[in-house]
């Protein structure tokens, strides 16, 4: 491989646990911009169904801005639409909204059904060539990453999440039962990315962070389908997480992805100290009050913050929001740069 830093090479090498030339900034998560849609003419809501429309809104943020990755898709649908949810695309909304699960098919108790032919419905293929397309068209540039949702999140898609929340503590059993019964599908659903086109994997495990379920409850019930999912996974692998991780980050360790990525309430400093420096951890911007709302200086200024507490990579604590300026997401690439030298 060549001597010269790709952006590529530097965040796969990242994520193998090299020695990289600086601190990467990209994302495991929706990279898509209101300017990078510009850039082909395309409106938010017609991206998510067109395989060419998906990998050009993708790769458009390190055509525009020099982001280090491009990652579809761009909503929490997939999996969900794929076992046989109905979803809403707000296609005759103007402006951004993201598509959403419109209806439940899962109750506590039930049994998961996945379909024989899961990976051949709704818009799992259409994200499968959108990461061909991307491997072929800039994977000689950029890491292509997806994600898939974690199974406590999964199952949160396709049951009344109040119904889920609840019987957690009432219904351990039954609820672990649906989570395992989920690992499966994931798995495959991971693994068919992978061979797609996908250079690294994060799992999603939003709907589980410790200002909702304690850590005592997220070691017993979340961590164990959580880690045997990862085993199976291709790698490398990022988990993240949502909300105040601190309390539990120890555990995310356990569960034995290659990085772990946090969200803007992480300190991490102080997750640092309870990892070790061998650890990788990814963060912790926030992607709307910092990266939409904030001005340049503000964003350059986050961005040292994390990058001397200790993160490796700088990423977003969510999706790129899509209404972020070309100002701002040019800072926040650019900061990452400047402070960012190893």
């Amino acid at each position: 491989m060549s001597n010269e830093w790709s952006s590529k090479k530097r965040v796969l090498g990242l994520l193998n646990g090299e020695k990289v030339d600086r601190v990467p900034c990209f994302s495991g998560m929706g990279n898509i911009t209101v300017p990078g849609l510009e850039k082909y003419g395309v409106a938010f809501q017609e991206v998510h169904k067109n395989a060419e429309q998906m990998a050009n809104a993708a790769s458009s943020s390190y055509d525009l801005y020099g982001y280090e990755t491009a990652v579809v898709p761009f909503d929490l649908g997939v999996e969900a639409e794929a076992f046989g949810c109905d979803i809403n695309y707000y296609e005759h909304v103007e402006g951004i909204l993201y598509p959403t699960v419109k209806s439940k098919i899962l109750k506590t108790g039930d049994k998961v059904s996945v379909p024989d032919d899961f990976l051949e419905r709704g818009r799992i293929p259409v994200v499968a060539d959108a990461l061909r397309l991307l491997q072929k068209n800039w994977g000689d540039k950029i890491a292509i990453g997806t994600y898939i949702l974690g199974p406590y999140t999964m199952a949160g898609q396709l049951m009344d999440l109040n119904d889920l929340l609840k019987n957690s503590f009432k219904q351990k059993e039954a609820v672990t039962e649906i989570l395992e019964g989920l690992i499966p599908p994931l798995t495959a659903l991971a693994k068919h990315y992978k061979d797609a086109g996908a250079d690294y994997i994060t799992v999603r495990e939003m709907g589980a962070p410790s200002d909702i379920i304690s850590p005592r409850m997220f070691n017993s019930l979340i961590v164990p389908p959580l880690k045997k999912l990862i085993e199976g996974l291709p790698g490398p692998r990022i988990l993240h997480m949502c909300g105040d991780t601190n309390p539990i980050i120890e555990m995310m360790q356990t569960c034995g992805a290659e990085a772990l990525s946090v969200e803007q309430r992480n300190d991490i400093s102080a997750s640092r100290e309870k990892l070790g420096k061998d650890a990788i951890i990814l963060g912790n911007i926030d992607a709307y009050n910092v990266l939409v709302q904030s001005k340049p200086d503000v964003i350059k200024e986050n961005v040292q913050k994390a990058i001397e507490a200790g993160v490796d990579g700088i990423m977003p604590g969510c999706d790129i929001w899509p209404e972020i300026s070309k100002d701002n997401m040019l800072a926040f690439v650019n900061a990452t740069k400047e402070f960012g030298k190893v």
